[in-house]
């Protein structure tokens, strides 16, 4: 049976990740949710049109009543990173608005896996899971998945090979206090520094500075020049529900809600999840070297401090 999806926001994002739903395999229908209900059937008229160019998934506008039965619902809805903004300074005009559409999702679709994008985008889950009542592997923010692709693009440009070939994966939050896992990223089995060497295009530690820098702030950049980032997301949530709606067991470095994480408690950060049809599994913590630790801890610290505040806010 052909997947139901859900997206709420119909802005760029969320038209953009409904695009490349549209022509994915086993997707069935996809209705777009927006208060701004003339652009929500403008964009489902024409990801429709596109779609009938090849296998036409149904899209349409609908309303909170038609994501019933949905499998997964996309949660893009919200204000957008502003230049010079960060992620977290969107907490405040943001909280209220997630909250408001996760009680209203849950009334119509219990059982949907909710997959959060809006920004701060590793708070929602959290949100979700305490003041819901949902389970952790129901309620996943996109997290680092987006960065980790970033991540696997700079690599695979400075090293000449296929994105597809380079292995590595950014912890942490998605956001300043992210963390590229240098120590267990790979090439055709070989260390990525080993690899690198080999092939006369060595990292050392200034470059590893410069792919740090350009990961982290890569969509701060993308927002500079065109004002906003929706394809880099878009693909992100597109594969992320197929690997939830389709079962496909594939592992991605997403978010969810954690009690605890290396003395940390209460916190949301990615880490490398198993992505199915039942939603996430319980996260899988990878060998890190001291100072990955550190700088993850760190992370898990921000966002756990975040998540008290959004509590704080969601409650006042």
């Amino acid at each position: 049976m052909a997947a139901h999806i859900g997206i709420i926001g119909a802005g760029q994002v969320g038209a953009a990740a409904a695009y490349l739903l549209s022509a994915t395999s086993g997707i069935g229908d996809i209705v777009l949710v927006d208060l701004d209900e003339a652009r929500a059937a403008g964009e489902a008229a024409d990801i429709g049109h596109a779609a009938a160019f090849g296998s036409a998934a149904r899209v349409h506008q609908g309303d909170y009543a038609d994501l019933a039965g949905a499998q997964v619902v996309v949660i893009t809805a919200g204000a957008s990173l502003k230049p010079g903004q960060t992620r977290l300074e969107l907490l405040g005009q943001n909280i209220r608005i997630v909250g408001h559409i996760i009680e209203e999702v849950l009334k119509v679709a219990p059982e949907a896996i909710l997959l959060f994008a809006t920004n701060p985008v590793d708070v929602m889950p959290a949100i979700a899971v305490r003041h819901f009542g949902m389970a952790p592997g129901r309620a996943i923010g996109t997290g680092c998945a987006l960065d980790s692709i970033r991540f696997r693009d700079r690599l695979a440009r400075h090293l000449e090979v296929a994105p597809s070939s380079v292995h590595a994966s950014v912890l942490g939050e998605h956001g300043d206090s992210e963390v590229l896992h240098w120590s267990s990223a790979q090439i055709g089995g070989l260390p990525i520094v080993d690899f690198a060497a080999q092939i006369g295009r060595p990292i050392d530690a200034a470059m590893k500075a410069q792919i740090a820098e350009d990961v982290r702030t890569a969509a701060y950049r993308i927002k500079e020049g065109k004002g906003v980032s929706n394809f880099g997301i878009g693909g992100c949530i597109a594969r992320l529900v197929r690997a939830l709606a389709l079962a496909e067991n594939s592992v991605f470095s997403v978010s969810t809600y954690m009690p605890e994480l290396l003395g940390v408690a209460e916190t949301c950060i990615s880490l490398p999840h198993v992505l199915g049809r039942a939603g996430a599994s319980k996260p899988l913590l990878p060998p890190l070297d001291n100072v990955e630790t550190e700088a993850l801890k760190n992370s898990a610290e921000v966002l756990a401090g975040t998540i008290k505040a959004g509590m704080k806010a969601l409650k006042a």
